[in-house]
């Protein structure tokens, strides 16, 4: 029997694994945590919002706007690693992750450079508004 929902390991809510805008829901809409899988198990906390790299457009010669992903690291092993927000993620939950975008650590913030991740600023506002629906950020 294939299984249809499960439940947030941090804020214990039911959550369904259709998800709009995503074919596999990989964190719970509520709260934007994870779980490890395949690897240690571990809870994986929402840190950050970053943009998917999408390339160049090959008409204006300028890099593409990406979707929006959320950044996870694993409090278990501490792995990074970037995550596509789904269609029904809370949208409040997401400003709130910005915020932890804007005021992340600078050492934090190198760390995901080096991985090719680059958090959000505040210059990214008016993008994100855009892309969560929100008018008023």
């Amino acid at each position: 029997m294939e299984k249809t929902n499960f439940r947030c390991l941090h804020c214990h809510k039911l959550v369904s694994l259709k998800a709009s805008g995503t074919k596999h829901r990989n964190h719970c809409p509520y709260c934007l945590w994870s779980k490890h899988i395949n690897t240690c198990n571990g809870l994986m906390k929402p840190i950050g919002l970053t943009f998917k790299k999408e390339g160049i457009d090959r008409y204006t010669k300028k890099p593409k706007q990406g979707e929006l992903m959320l950044i996870h690291q694993c409090l278990q092993c501490g792995k990074l690693s970037i995550n596509r927000i789904a269609g029904d993620d809370n949208s409040y939950s997401l400003l709130k992750i910005f915020e932890h975008s804007i005021n992340m650590p600078t050492n934090l913030r190198k760390k995901l450079l080096k991985q090719g991740i680059e958090a959000l600023t505040k210059k990214d506002k008016q993008e994100i508004k855009k892309q969560v629906g929100i008018k008023n950020l």
